[in-house]
């Protein structure tokens, strides 16, 4: 079965085009071994891109451990990317129906090609028990924000006997945020952020990233995703991460926050009808497995 691979800003996803047939039941047993980096195609995942009868495409987005997430910003990019160079759409302008709502790009294109997009993500669910996140297990008290109230902001927690204050916001999908001291190259990762996706306070298992502030709106992060790991990028990550560093007075949500990743830097703009990323998006090769 025919594949392309394609990353935006490093997170790099195996995608399957449904548009003209095939079924996903086919691809979905197989995700993990196609997303094995020495025994299959390697990738943070599996894209399926497919019809919509709301959208010009419809995205169904899978873990490299072969669960289902809601939303990619990192991979909706490259879906809009496809449509555009492949045909399916004529205008920059592209819809995409995602488990998390119908998400609208508008591409860059650069001698007919498309070289990346700014999507609107939506705006930021901050209230704990739709992130969700367990305000008992937390131990917190949540407070009000521009963007909701019930929020749990800079919340002491726990795990492998470091305290981190966690800000929990969801762009579709679970996050939590914890900036540091120390800088991010340095951070064990994969020991801390491992014991954040399974805490009990979130029962849907939650993406943790950890964040050095820098000066004139830059972040640095890395990013631990429920069922990848580590990742070059996330960008729903980025958006909750901008999100969290406006709550924790960190940011300035009148200019743009700029997010300093492993795989290249993102950009998110908070206005009034969402959060905007905008980012790059790449072919890596195509190629053809047998599933």
């Amino acid at each position: 079965m025919k594949f392309v691979k394609m990353n935006g800003c490093g997170n790099d996803y195996v995608y399957f085009d449904l548009l003209g047939g095939g079924c996903a039941e086919d691809i979905i047993p197989a995700i993990e071994k196609l997303s094995d980096r020495h025994f299959g195609v390697g990738g943070d995942g599996v894209v399926l891109i497919m019809k919509s009868d709301v959208a010009d495409a419809r995205m169904r987005m899978f873990n490299a451990d072969g669960s289902e997430g809601k939303m990619c910003g990192n991979a909706v990019r490259c879906v809009g990317k496809y449509l555009y160079d492949n045909g399916y759409v004529k205008s920059p302008d592209v819809s995409v129906e995602t488990a998390s709502g119908v998400k609208k790009l508008a591409l860059r294109i650069e001698n007919g090609v498309c070289t990346g997009a700014t999507v609107n993500m939506g705006k930021p669910i901050v209230k704990a028990e739709d992130v969700p996140a367990d305000v008992k297990a937390a131990a917190g008290v949540t407070v009000d924000t521009p963007w909701g109230d019930g929020a749990l902001v800079n919340v002491p927690v726990t795990v492998c006997g470091r305290t981190f204050g966690l800000t929990a916001v969801s762009m579709g999908n679970p996050h939590c945020v914890a900036f540091i001291d120390e800088p991010v190259s340095d951070f064990a990762l994969e020991l801390y952020g491992a014991a954040l996706e399974k805490h009990p306070m979130f029962p849907e298992r939650v993406n943790a990233e950890f964040v050095n502030v820098g000066e004139d709106n830059m972040l640095t992060m890395r990013v631990w995703e429920r069922g990848s790991g580590e990742t070059m990028a996330c960008g729903t990550g980025s958006c909750a991460t901008a999100v969290a560093a406006v709550l924790n007075g960190y940011a300035d949500a009148s200019r743009p926050v700029k997010v300093k990743l492993k795989g290249g830097v993102l950009t998110i703009e908070l206005r009034d009808d969402g959060v905007y990323m905008s980012g790059d998006a790449k072919v890596n090769f195509t190629g053809e497995t047998e599933l």
